[in-house]
């Protein structure tokens, strides 16, 4: 970022009124004005300016103490999506693999270090965590991360692994940066993921990626089942061959990605 605004073409003024609504999440959906300072390392003065013009614009609300988003922040991420084919294109793709597996499925994409869900069909909730088209999970723990860090030219995977915190989110996940590196070349190399509970205890998900007519990898597809009634030899067995069949499915039909023969 300093390169770019060194050559006057970086609007700092930007970059700190996104890092304010970037401010407020899952753990902390109301903030006082010293709160923002402090979670955006701008001055209260600095803070004051963004937090009162996303107010004059719709985007933040307050009632003289704490300050909260509208939920009109959600047209920003609307733009996004509603930019895309992918999640169009793939809904069908994911009902049909859900009607014959009888198991939720969906589409995501990476963001930093997260994956973004873009589409989902589900069939029950396997989670304690509800998940919708936004959720966002680390990269890491993921069988579509895993995919999607599958993906990463080997620079950009090895600058996520020197700056990603791999927090343990159950006794299973995998906390060592030589570990995942492992996996990920695992992965690379079989075409799909396979994660067992490091997530969440006792969901279980497998994916595949999405790639556009060059071979780069787009997105990742996936599918979720509960350890308590399938077994990773099940899944292999069983949901493995369809979902791959659903991945080259949405590959065929996303704009532009066809590959020629």
């Amino acid at each position: 970022m300093a390169g770019e605004a060194s050559t006057g073409t970086f609007l700092q003024g930007l970059e700190r009124g996104l890092a304010v609504i970037r401010a407020f999440d899952q753990a902390h959906p109301e903030l006082t004005l010293s709160e923002v300072a402090a979670r955006t390392g701008v001055t209260r003065a600095v803070a004051r300016r963004f937090l009162l013009t996303l107010a004059s614009l719709g985007y933040v609300r307050s009632d003289g103490r704490f300050f909260s988003l509208t939920a009109r922040v959600l047209e920003l991420g609307y733009a996004y999506l509603s930019s895309l084919s992918l999640p169009e294109v793939a809904e069908s793709h994911l009902e049909s693999l859900v009607a014959e597996v009888n198991e939720s499925s969906s589409v995501s994409v990476l963001d930093g270090q997260d994956v973004v869900y873009v589409a989902r069909v589900p069939v029950s909730r396997i989670m304690t965590v509800a998940i919708s088209v936004g959720t966002r999970f680390p990269a890491y723990a993921t069988s579509m991360g895993r995919v999607l860090l599958a993906g990463m030219p080997a620079e950009e995977l090895e600058e996520y692994l020197s700056a990603v915190v791999l927090e343990p989110l159950t006794a299973r996940t995998v906390t060592s940066a030589d570990a995942l590196r492992a996996e990920v070349a695992k992965v690379r190399s079989q075409g799909w993921a396979l994660v067992n509970q490091e997530l969440e205890e006792g969901l279980r998900a497998l994916a595949a990626p999405v790639r556009d007519r060059t071979g780069r990898v787009v997105a990742a597809v996936n599918v979720s089942a509960h350890a308590s009634r399938t077994s990773l030899e099940a899944m292999r067995r069983d949901l493995l061959p369809p979902l791959l069949k659903t991945a080259a499915h949405i590959e065929a039909d996303i704009p532009g990605s066809r590959r020629p023969r």
